[in-house]
């Protein structure tokens, strides 16, 4: 399973009523997606934890769009 199919599980597991086939790299979190503060907490977890890596609060507020989730992932590998 490749990081952006990873990624994308998470965020379909965490964000209720997403389908992962909806869900597009473009799309912003909260925007498009409808994750609220927490959800944002549960994902970060969710992704530290799935890909074994540490992200800071600093870190955490820069990930706005999937994309930026995959692109924050790829760069720790």
């Amino acid at each position: 399973m490749t990081i952006e199919t990873k990624v994308k599980k998470v965020i379909a597991e965490k964000i209720p009523n997403i389908d992962i086939e909806d869900i597009v790299s473009e799309a912003s979190l909260i925007d498009d997606l409808g994750a609220d503060s927490l959800t944002i907490v549960e994902l970060v977890m969710s992704m530290e934890e799935m890909f074994e890596i540490e992200i800071d609060d600093d870190d955490a507020e820069k990930l706005i769009t999937v994309q930026d989730v995959i692109d924050f992932i790829k760069s720790k590998f």
